[in-house]
Formats: structure tokens, C-alpha cells, sequence
């Protein structure tokens, strides 16, 4: 009976499709990364294996993000392509991100462009993501076409993946970074959810104070700043050196425009309609409290992680909102 090589063995062995001498050079540069690489906890798709078969697909003329570069095979490797590839492992040993280097970042299923106009999209927000599609569709079968945004939007990840999994949603997506709304706006173009989602540059809401809006909304998103300022100097390198400050940084208690989102939503909001909002570790249940205890929403949903952190706060406006003002 043939037994299976110890993992050690195999990763030693490098990818089975590759030549000898290219198998070599991957486990060589592996072991370099295992040894090397400092991962982080809020980008766990990232391991060494991940990001070398990342970084060789990159090599290689083909950018990926690492979901995708991990469902397929490593190319076998020219020596130009293998001089990149150390490059670009130094960078990333430096402790640029991956999605930077790659330009890539996926999110509910979507391969995005990522890049340092804004935050790279986090597996954590995808649970903001799921719990609003699953309002989504309750309204969308109850009104048909519905109507929502996402406030700090960022490179547009919450509104596109929206956009793309729910054909009834109409999107508006608002950020305060030009810059942001532009890497937005492509990623919406290479998608091609430009008739379904539509872009703003503003502060919160702001772009949304007209009659055209007021009242009429389903759905407000947002994955807003949520890291008190105090911790901002004991945030990893990796983020801090490389991602937008303005897209992390909460104030000095971490939860202003939490409040702020809680504050100004309801003239924005119909009756019945619904504000998600992601929030930080710890922040939840005085949070909860507060929706709780406010007027302007009479239902009040908590997503928990893993670990049993309330991670999403979802809440609707009171009144009747079987049919949309």
C-alpha cells in the first residue's frame, strides 16, 4: 500500500505540475515565507503558501487575487520571472500588502481591483454583506426594485457585491476620498454594474440631502472608521504605513460616525427601511444599546462572529414600510 508523503514532505517537494528545478525554487522561497512572513488576523486568506502562489501568478504577467490564484496551478517559471518574484517577496517581506501588490482583492465572490486609494475589503465585512442581502431580498420581494447605499464606500466592494448578487437592488455609493470613489468607479465599470450602481463623493450622507432621497430609501450600508485614535500607534505596520488613515480612523473613541450613521439615517430611510452597520471589536453592545433605546428604529438584529463578538448591527425604521413613500 502506497502511504501519503508527510505534509512537511510534500510542501518540500513543491507544486506536483512543476518541473524539478522549479519545484525546488518554490519550497526554497515557501520556506522563506513561513519563516519570514507576518500574517495578519483580519486577512486570514493570506499564509505563506497562499501568497507565494500569489506573488509567482504575479510573476508570471498574471495578477490575482488570492482566492483565485489559489484554485489554480503555478506556471512553470522563466528566470526573468523568478528575479520578479523575489522582488516582489522582498516588498512584501517589507510589509506592503498582497492586494496592493496584486492590485487584487476578492470579496463575496467578486475579484476586486484594490489599491492604497482605499482599505482593502475584509472577510469581517462580508458579514455586514450577507445579513444586508438577506434584508435585501425580503424587501425586494415585498416591493420589487429597492433602493440602497453605502456610505464610506471605499473601492466599492459592499455596493458592488450587492449590485451583482441582488438584480432588483439599485446602489448608490458615497465616500469622502475622491480617490476612493474612483477606484470605485472602476471596479463598477470592470464589472459592468454601472446601470445598476451609481457613485458620489461626499461626507457621510451629505451627498444625499435632496428630495430624490429623503425618505426613500431601503437600505443603508456602511464598514465605517471604527479604531479609536488612541490605538492607532499600536496598529500593525502593515496597515497603518500602507492603508488610508481616513478609512480606519474613528476619532477618539472610535465610534463617531457610527453615531453619526445612527443620527442622520432616519430622514434618509423609509419607514421600514433597514441601516447595517459594521462595528469594532468591543463596540457592539453599547451600540445595541443605543439602537435600542432610540425612537427612530423599532427592530434591532446583532450578527456575532465566530467568537460571539457582535460584529453587524442591523435596524429598522419604525413605522409601516410595507410600501415605499
Amino acid at each position: 500500500m502506497n502511504r501519503p508523503e508527510p505534509l512537511a514532505q510534500q510542501a518540500d517537494a513543491g507544486p506536483p505540475n512543476l518541473s524539478p528545478a522549479a519545484a525546488a525554487a518554490f519550497a526554497s522561497r515557501l520556506r522563506l515565507l513561513a519563516q519570514a512572513l507576518q500574517t495578519l488576523p483580519d486577512k486570514p486568506e493570506e499564509t505563506p503558501d497562499s501568497a507565494l502562489r500569489t506573488l509567482w501568478h504575479l510573476a508570471a504577467g498574471n495578477p490575482l487575487s488570492v482566492a483565485a490564484a489559489q484554485s489554480l496551478e503555478p506556471p512553470e517559471p522563466s528566470p526573468e520571472q523568478l528575479a520578479r518574484l523575489d522582488a516582489l517577496i522582498a516588498r512584501r517581506l517589507q510589509g506592503i500588502p498582497l492586494a496592493y501588490l496584486t492590485g487584487r482583492q476578492r470579496f463575496m465572490g467578486l475579484d476586486l481591483l484594490a489599491g492604497p486609494e482605499a482599505l482593502i475589503p475584509r472577510r469581517e465585512t462580508e458579514m455586514l454583506g450577507n445579513a444586508a442581502l438577506a434584508k435585501l431580498r425580503t424587501l425586494a420581494d415585498a416591493c420589487g426594485t429597492v433602493h440602497a447605499i453605502d456610505v464610506c464606500c471605499g473601492c466599492g466592494n459592499l455596493a458592488l457585491a450587492l449590485a451583482h448578487a441582488e438584480p432588483r437592488a439599485r446602489l448608490h455609493a458615497s465616500d469622502l476620498a475622491a480617490d476612493a470613489v474612483e477606484l470605485a468607479r472602476r471596479n463598477t465599470e470592470r464589472l459592468g454594474l454601472g446601470d445598476r450602481v451609481e457613485l458620489h463623493t461626499g461626507d457621510l450622507l451629505a451627498p444625499f440631502g435632496i428630495a430624490k432621497f429623503l425618505g426613500r430609501i431601503d437600505m443603508i450600508v456602511s464598514a465605517p472608521p471604527y479604531i479609536s485614535a488612541g490605538k492607532l500607534d499600536s496598529m500593525p505596520a502593515e496597515i497603518i504605513g500602507h492603508e488610508p488613515s481616513l478609512a480606519f480612523d474613528g476619532g477618539p473613541f472610535g465610534v463617531g460616525i457610527l453615531m453619526r450613521l445612527m443620527r442622520e439615517s432616519p430622514a434618509v430611510l423609509r419607514a421600514g427601511g433597514w441601516l447595517g452597520i459594521e462595528v469594532g471589536l468591543g463596540q457592539g453592545p453599547a451600540m445595541l444599546q443605543l439602537l435600542n433605546k432610540s425612537a427612530s428604529f423599532d427592530t434591532v438584529d446583532a450578527v456575532r462572529d465566530a467568537q460571539g463578538q457582535i460584529r453587524v448591527l442591523l435596524a429598522r425604521k419604525s413605522g409601516n414600510g410595507s410600501i415605499r413613500a
